[in-house]
């Protein structure tokens, strides 16, 4: 498998029991660390697909970083080109643009050094002190999406 089709399939633990308690806790309202429930219709099905993510802003620009790789979640908002953001009852529309390899370093730097608690696993032999170098060959292995707002009834 090369870098760009790079994918950690979550465990049982993470499937049942991790992402279940944030999700309900972000809709309930409550974002852990800037958490968002991300949802995007399914390539094939059609139907909302949701997921917790970490949304990170930087410079004034938001991203969405794939810790795990091209996931479903990443193909899927390939596909749509954008999908929604949540947490308690509001929900924001958002298209988004894919980065290429050579402008995730900085985005990567942030995003380790911001959750490794949560996602460091992710990232073996990588951190907020990693080389340019470093981080530069392990950037195709991280998908990351550039947010954009989308006006609500936006079409997708």
């Amino acid at each position: 498998m090369n870098a760009t089709q790079r994918y950690l399939r979550p465990g049982w633990f993470t499937r049942n029991i991790f992402n279940r308690t944030i999700r309900r806790m972000t809709l309930m309202g409550v974002s852990v660390a800037g958490s968002r429930e991300l949802r995007v219709r399914g390539r094939s099905s059609g139907e909302w697909r949701p997921t917790p993510v970490n949304p990170l802003t930087l410079d004034g620009t938001r991203y969405l970083v794939a810790p795990r790789g091209t996931t479903q979640w990443v193909r899927n908002i390939r596909a749509a080109g954008g999908g929604e953001l949540r947490v308690g009852r509001r929900t924001e529309e958002i298209a988004v643009a894919e980065l290429a390899d050579a402008d995730k370093t900085a985005i990567l730097r942030e995003y380790i050094r911001r959750w490794k608690w949560e996602v460091g696993a992710f990232f073996p032999g990588l951190s907020a002190d990693s080389s340019e170098a470093e981080l530069a060959a392990a950037a195709p292995g991280f998908p990351v999406f550039r947010i954009e707002s989308r006006p609500a009834g936006g079409s997708m």
